[in-house]
């Protein structure tokens, strides 16, 4: 199994742990796809991702909503696993680099 771990960003307020589940991670790439969109989320705090979920740390539920639309701009359906993470538990639009009709060109053959 492919697992990257980065230390959580620190924040002025106390950061929640989230579960996040991720439609569509099958591979490496996946997971490197997946780390480099969350990392990119201003005040989130990413532990671990590996192919189907991440563990992050976020201030408040309206970061996790933004992991979450990060995450399906990036072509992967995510949800929060918490039922206190509020709007964030919707799934996002978006589908997988590794399968489906919706591959992006631009990330390049991550599969195969």
């Amino acid at each position: 199994m492919n697992t990257v771990t980065t230390n959580p960003s620190s924040t002025t307020a106390r950061p929640s742990s989230y579960t996040l589940s991720i439609d569509g991670m099958t591979c490496g790439h996946c997971v490197q796809a997946v780390t480099k969109a969350l990392a990119d989320v201003p005040g989130l705090g990413v532990r671990s991702v590996a192919v189907g979920s991440a563990k992050i740390t976020a201030p408040d539920g309206l970061t996790v909503a933004r992991a979450v639309n990060a995450l399906g701009e990036a072509g992967y359906a995510a949800r929060a696993s918490e039922a206190s993470a509020g709007p964030a538990a919707e799934k996002a639009p978006g589908a997988s680099c590794c399968g489906g009709g919706n591959k992006n060109a631009a990330r390049g053959s991550c599969c195969g």
